[in-house]
């Protein structure tokens, strides 16, 4: 079997993005689980969520930990709009809308991840989303192996790395 694409795709209609990851991570679904759906282990390679009602409807609010071009961090206030723990997580925010992150388990052991987010922008917000979600999916693949992210060495360089790499990227499915 190949090795995945770490890059996302997009699709747009109108101003409404439609972004897709899928990563085949070396970790039970549980470990998965806990990465992408509980406040403790969410800040190691994305955000710190408080509050954090873990169940249909419930407030979240995710606060990012590291910053924009312009050194501000996103703060996403929003619901847990499908919650069907250990599969199906996904929020809904202000900022960066519908988040949704579906697991199963992958043939031979670990966990796919199939991770979708609808945003609606321009080009370019749909590019920034991108490199965003890649850069931190990396932050994920670290911590998920014991090495959480250190939000206090983290600069754009990475990030607008990736914002060129997705530039150049046609935006469907290769």
């Amino acid at each position: 079997m190949a090795t995945p694409d770490p890059h996302g795709t997009s699709e747009t209609q109108g101003d409404t993005h439609t972004l897709r990851f899928e990563l085949s991570l070396p970790y039970p679904v549980e470990e998965v689980w806990a990465a992408v759906a509980t406040p403790e282990v969410l800040p190691a390679w994305l955000a710190a969520a408080d509050p954090f009602e873990a169940r249909p409807e419930g407030a979240v609010t995710l606060r990012w930990l590291n910053t924009d071009p312009r050194g501000h961090a996103t703060v996403a206030p929003g619901r847990i709009t499908a919650w069907e723990p250990p599969r199906t997580a996904e929020y809904t925010v202000d900022i960066h809308g519908r988040i949704r992150f579906a697991l199963e388990p992958a043939a031979g052991g670990g966990t796919l991840l199939h991770f979708t987010n609808e945003v609606t922008g321009t080009d370019a917000v749909r590019l920034d989303c991108l490199a965003g979600w890649h850069h931190h999916f990396e932050y994920l693949r670290e911590a998920l192996a014991g090495r959480p992210a250190n939000w206090s060495a983290w600069t754009l360089d990475r990030w607008r790395e990736l914002r060129e790499e997705y530039e150049l990227r046609p935006s469907g499915p290769a």
